[in-house]
Order: structure tokens, then C-alpha cells, then sequence
């Protein structure tokens, strides 16, 4: 099968053929440079602005790259001309944007006419900056996993140690995965970046809210919290909340509850505080007895978490619960 393709008019010229392969390089954003067998500089074609003013024809890698990376180039491309195995490197030249990142892929060309090292060099800066982030991302991501994993086993274990049965155990277990779940849902919605307070406390609310309806009762400054805060915050309002729809206001379809958020001091620095007010005459079984897990969370796992301080209070007819969150935990911004 003949591929051959004819044009009209005249062939190309060697000149014309070095003009279009230039183009095509500066296109591609690729640079070539030819050292001969002495690796002195003979050609260098489509170079970074930034590299051409460094060119001396007849020079060699240390004026283009520097004295550091210019003699472990040289090192590479004597031993390319030795053995005739390619290789290749890759060099960081700062300039007035920042740091660029090159590649040199260097092999040995032999003719009758040139013996020597030609470069092929191209940059990948942005490629680079892009491995950077990837790893950076993942090393967070197996963190924050791990941190999951961890605040899952506590649960799993302290939830075993205040419960009697198998089936108690797997109600209030698969309910605090559950929240845990929800918090989750809106951190990973956010790229990691945290939750807004409302829409926290409105997931937390939602499969035990009563009337869908009738507006929840959050009030007050919808502060953004950070992951850390919004996991174990979300942890805390479903203690409340299960306890209100099972022994509470939430279980008689009561409208005696309040969530609110306001500005507060904790040690002299800003914070904010999360209250929860829940009057209804709470029966002699519910789920804050002195040693439970539910009280152990609301009075030291969550506060404990994000360096806060938490006051609980319960009484024959009212429940009471203060978090007080450093600034270090939130920001207070507006709402998309």
C-alpha cells in the first residue's frame, strides 16, 4: 500500500524544514540543546526566555544551569557519551515568577558529521506542583482517616461498656455511625473545609424531628466550624437529641427545645458558645446517668477535642448543655 502523499509546487528546503521544526518546538514548549564530545555548547534551539541570556556557544552546562547543577549534568551526559544509555534529570532555575522546574532527557547521537549529547528539555513545573498537591492531599486524607477510625473504635467501645445486650448495643451504635455520618457527609461536600453550624445541627435534627414542617430550632450566629469541631459538635447534639426523642421534649412532639449560638469568651480570647435548652419533666429513665457514655461525651470527649469547655446541667424538669469553642475552631462568615 503506497502512503506516499504529492503537493504541488516545490519541496522544502533544509532551511524551511529547521524553521518549521523550531516552530513546531516553541508550540510544544520544547527546548533542545547539542553538546559535542568535549560537551561544549553547539546548538540550542527554542530556550526559556530565562535560560537564553545564560547561552555562551561553545560554553557549557555550568554557565546555562549554574555551577551546582550545571557540573552534575555534565557528570550524567560524560557518562552518556561512555556507555550510550539514555537518562535523564530534571533541574530547579528560580526567576522572577518563582522556581521552574526542567527535564532534561539527555542520549548520545553519532553521524558521520556530529559525535555528542543531544538534551531534549521541557518543563514541568505545574505537573510537579500538581504531584506535590496530590501527595500533600493524600497524607491529609490517610490523617484524617486514621483520626475516623479512631473516634469509631472509642465509640464502638465506650458504647460496649454502657450497654447491657447485643441488640441495645447495635440501636446506639449504628445511631452514633449514623451522625457520624451526617457530620461527615457535609465536611466531604465542603472539600474538607469544615460545616456551617445550621446545617449541622439541621442533620443532626432531621431523622427525629417530629413535624418536617415546623422549622427547627437553631437560632443565633451560623458560624463555620472546622472538621474537627463539626465531627465531635455533631456527636454531641445527637446525645441530646436521641435522649429528647426517646425520654424528652422531641419524644411528646414538645417545641420546648432552643439551639443557640452566640459570641463568648473562653480565657480571655474569642469564642463562641453553643447551647442547648430543653425544659420537659424528664422521666427516672433516660440517658445521662453519671457514668454513661452519653454524659462522658457532652462533659469531656467533646470539649476535650477542640480545647473548649462544656457545662451540662440536668434537673427534674429541664436539660442544659454550654460548649464553648475557641476561635481556633470556627470562623464566622456568611452563608453561600
Amino acid at each position: 500500500m503506497n502512503t506516499t502523499k504529492s503537493f504541488s509546487g516545490a519541496p522544502l528546503g533544509f532551511e524551511g524544514k529547521t524553521a518549521m521544526m523550531e516552530r513546531a518546538l516553541g508550540t510544544a514548549g520544547v527546548s533542545i540543546l547539542f553538546q559535542d564530545a568535549d560537551l561544549a555548547v553547539r546548538y540550542a534551539g527554542n530556550l526559556p526566555d530565562h535560560l537564553e541570556p545564560s547561552l555562551v556557544i561553545g560554553g557549557t552546562d555550568r554557565h546555562l544551569f549554574g555551577d551546582k547543577d550545571g557540573e552534575h549534568l555534565l557528570q550524567l551526559k560524560r557518562r552518556v557519551l561512555e556507555n550510550g544509555k539514555p537518562t535523564s534529570a530534571e533541574v530547579e532555575i528560580a526567576t522572577g515568577d518563582g522556581v521552574r522546574i526542567y527535564e532534561l532527557k539527555m542520549e548520545r547521537v553519532t553521524d558521520r558529521k556530529a559525535h555528542g549529547v543531544l538534551s531534549v528539555i521541557s518543563e514541568v513545573t505545574e505537573s510537579r506542583h500538581r504531584e506535590k498537591v496530590l501527595k500533600s492531599l493524600l497524607r491529609e486524607l490517610s490523617h484524617r482517616s486514621k483520626n475516623l477510625l479512631a473516634i469509631i473504635q472509642g465509640i464502638a467501645t465506650q458504647t460496649a461498656r454502657h450497654t447491657l445486650s447485643l441488640d441495645n448495643f447495635l440501636i446506639k451504635f449504628r445511631g452514633r455511625l449514623q451522625s457520624l455520618s451526617n457530620s461527615q457527609d457535609l465536611i466531604t461536600d465542603s472539600s474538607w473545609r469544615g460545616a456551617y453550624l445550621f446545617e449541622l445541627a439541621e442533620k443532626q435534627f432531621a431523622p427525629y424531628w417530629p413535624d418536617a414542617g415546623q422549622p427547627m430550632p437553631i437560632y443565633g450566629i451560623n458560624a463555620h466550624l472546622t472538621p474537627n469541631a463539626a465531627v465531635h459538635l455533631g456527636l454531641a447534639l445527637h446525645e441530646l437529641i436521641v435522649n429528647s426523642a426517646s425520654h424528652g421534649a422531641i419524644s411528646a412532639g414538645a417545641t420546648t427545645i432552643t439551639l443557640n449560638c452566640r459570641e463568648a469568651e473562653l480565657d480571655g480570647k474569642k469564642a463562641i458558645e453553643v447551647a442547648w435548652s430543653e425544659r420537659f419533666y424528664l422521666p427516672a429513665e433516660h440517658e445521662f446517668e453519671d457514668n454513661s457514655f452519653s454524659r462522658t461525651v457532652l462533659e469531656r470527649v467533646v470539649p476535650t477535642s477542640m480545647n473548649g469547655r462544656a457545662q451540662f446541667a440536668i434537673n427534674d424538669d429541664s436539660i442544659g448543655y454550654r460548649l464553648t469553642i475557641p476561635e481556633t475552631e470556627y470562623e464566622i462568615l456568611r452563608r453561600p
